[in-house]
């Protein structure tokens, strides 16, 4: 028996070595370089494309099976800018023979050098790619109860490659609808080292548009059963000089799990520069030149095609820090969650400059055509889908140590955001500003195509001078601020929330002054320009120990019935409605001088001295209307005989009595600072 084993693995070596070397003998013995212009035509009628090949044509079966071409062409079809499709200088491969009988994969070179392809899209939008798109053929649906079959392994043991290269590669793409055209040149891939049970080394190098990038670093080992256990990769990317990101980790289970566990790092870089060297422009022209000029980021990435979570995230931004984390899953929802701490940033710095101020005299004519057209655009706005905010569930926390934005400073800053079946909330919203503190509390609920919305803030102890300096630099008050306000709104256009407006508040303010009208030297000042005091040249104020501004709202109708100034020299009475739908104000104010006006230019005892004024109209143009036949019935200007001694002729009557209606009106307009600008 042994015997017979024995020849028949002779005759059987034997027979291999005599096909073999028939091979070799037929390879020897036949020009193949006789065969290219069969080859040529073949490809040429299945593409229905010009293909054409080089002389230097080879093909070898043993100890090596290979085969090298050299400028292997094939052409675009007409109507297309470039003559070729592909173009490749030389391909060569040569697979050892041998090992191929034990599933072993002995590759000695693997070489394309200069490969061009060049992709073009007409203005007619037809690709000079489509014709050579194979249809595939639709595949069936599974059955419900059909179990999809596990991915077989590689029948391969082991596999080695000696030199496996892409140099001096280039990619046209042309899009002439879009005048677009990119260009990736001087394209180079190279892998060492390649096997199933070892790391791969990798290079890649490229111009992209004339802009260098590069990837260097590991892959692997891919193992015995490819795509099957972890795959770790170790990558280097750089891109036009200035950015330099690193990724390393591994891809778990590529095949079943698909899940991934990296560590990303993008190095220190210059955003600012980076869009320069792209040769673009910032979107956005920030007032700051010397921001958005470092960059950096860290952070751990984890998971599958069900879940994505980001943890120990740092990101650096010129001098400010944010430390976070996030997570997402239920992605068709999406699953949200948060948790985000910023140290510190101005970001006054980052926004753009205000545009100049428009001039306040408008062209009638192309004001009601505007307006037309608003109302036109909002009658045939199309509704806002509130379907995805409904699906979307959110768990979040922001907080930042301090933050600066239109000139107000913001510090311990904290704000919780929840959101499940349409119920968004922000609760709290915590700050400390200005010596003070503020919670509000912001719902809104999107359960229904009309969203609503309720506010609710709580402010105590704000100094509002130095806040109204900072944020509108503008001196109009000052004091001690503490408000509560609780309002709730419905819809998502301006018209519609200030027709649903409703609620209640309170202001009060406290040792404080309203800056820009003395409401003493209004008295003092009429009493100036008939002639019987002297001007002041002080920067006018009001004093006051306390300033009280209770208000209410019904469906946009904003009244305050109790807003009230109290100081020593005085008492002032607001009263009235300011309408929000219609844009119109109807308020009475009454002050009232209960003390003396000593050192004020007067000595003279003025007690329950009225001074009413009415302030009607539309906001852009409100009228301000002091009651004077009130003012000289209560003594508050001289008598008539006192104006006939003082005012002297007729013609001066009238321009001193002129003067006097606007001095009194400009100081009322002070009570309402800001309403005219």
């Amino acid at each position: 028996m042994k015997s017979i084993l024995k020849w028949l693995v002779i005759i059987g070596g034997a027979l291999f070595v005599l096909v073999v070397a028939a091979g070799i003998i037929f390879v020897k013995s036949i020009d193949v370089k006789k065969y290219k212009p069969e080859i040529e035509k073949a490809v040429t009628e299945k593409t229905g494309r010009s293909f054409l090949l080089g002389d230097d044509l080879d093909l070898s079966v043993f100890p090596w099976v290979g085969v090298k071409l050299s400028d292997v062409r094939l052409g675009n079809p007409e109507g297309f800018g470039q003559k070729d499709m592909i173009s490749v200088e030389r391909f060569e491969v040569r697979l050892k023979v041998m090992p191929l009988l034990s599933k072993q994969i002995e590759v000695k070179t693997f070489v394309v050098d200069s490969p061009h392809i060049y992709l073009e899209k007409t203005k007619a939008g037809i690709t000079n790619w489509q014709d050579l798109a194979q249809k595939k053929e639709v595949e069936k649906p599974a059955a419900p109860d059909e179990k999809k079959a596990a991915p077989k392994a590689i029948p391969i043991e082991s596999l080695s490659v000696g030199t496996f290269s892409i140099t001096n590669g280039r990619l046209v793409y042309v899009d002439q609808a879009a005048n677009i055209k990119k260009e990736i040149s001087d394209m180079t891939l190279k892998m060492a080292n390649i096997s199933m049970d070892n790391p791969i080394d990798i290079f890649m190098s490229a111009n992209v548009d004339g802009k260098p990038v590069s990837l260097e670093g590991k892959a692997g080992p891919i193992g015995k059963e490819p795509g099957k256990g972890t795959l770790s990769l170790d990558f280097i990317f750089k891109a036009l000089g200035e950015l330099e990101v690193k990724l390393a980790g591994n891809i778990i289970e590529p095949v079943e799990k698909q899940a991934f566990d990296f560590s990303l790092e993008i190095l220190p870089f210059s955003p600012r520069k980076l869009v320069k060297t792209l040769g673009q422009e910032l979107p956005v022209k920030t007032k700051d030149l010397n921001v958005l000029n470092a960059l950096s980021l860290k952070a751990n990435i984890k998971g599958n095609p069900k879940a994505v979570s980001l943890s120990n995230g740092v990101m650096v931004l010129d001098d400010s820090k944010l430390v976070f984390s996030m997570s997402a899953k239920e992605f068709d929802r999406p699953n949200l969650a948060f948790d985000a701490q910023l140290d510190s940033m101005d970001l006054d710095r980052y926004l753009p400059e205000p545009p100049p101020k428009e001039s306040h005299q408008k062209d009638t004519s192309s004001q009601a055509g505007a307006d037309s057209k608003k109302a036109v655009e909002t009658k045939t706005k199309k509704k806002t889908d509130y379907t995805p905010l409904r699906k979307l569930i959110l768990d979040g926390k922001f907080s930042a140590d301090k933050l600066k934005a239109h000139g107000a400073t913001i510090e311990n800053i904290v704000v919780k955001m929840d959101a499940k079946n349409g119920l968004i909330s922000m609760d709290p919203v915590s700050a400390n500003l200005y010596s003070g503190n503020m919670a509000s509390k912001l719902k809104l609920n999107v359960q229904k195509d009309t969203p609503r919305t309720t506010l609710g803030v709580n402010a105590k102890n704000i100094q509002a001078g130095p806040l109204l300096k900072d944020a509108m630099q503008k001196e109009l008050i000052e004091g001690t601020l503490n408000a509560d306000i609780d309002m709730s709104m419905a819809g998502d256009t301006p018209d519609m929330v200030k027709k649903t407006l409703n609620g209640k508040g309170n202001l009060l303010f406290l040792d404080g002054a309203i800056v820009g009208i003395d409401l003493a030297n209004a008295v003092r000042n009429v009493k100036a320009n008939l002639g019987l005091a002297e001007k002041p040249v002080e920067k006018p104020r009001t004093d006051f120990a306390e300033l009280k501004v209770p208000f209410t709202a019904k469906k946009g109708l904003v009244n305050t019935s109790g807003s009230s100034l109290a100081s020593p020299l005085l008492r002032v009475l607001v009263k009235g409605d300011v309408n929000l739908v219609k844009e119109l104000l109807d308020l009475r104010v009454d002050p009232k001088f209960v003390a003396t006006l000593k050192g004020q230019g007067d000595t003279k005892q003025r007690s329950g001295l009225m001074v009413p004024v009415n302030i009607t109209g539309p906001f852009s143009k409100p009228k301000v209307r002091p009651d004077l036949k009130g003012m000289i019935s209560s003594g508050a200007v001289p008598g008539k005989e006192d104006l006939i001694k003082n005012l002297g002729s007729k013609e001066d009557q009238e321009k001193k009595l002129e003067s006097v209606k606007k001095d009194v009106k400009k100081q009322i307009k002070g009570l309402i600072p800001g309403l005219m600008n």
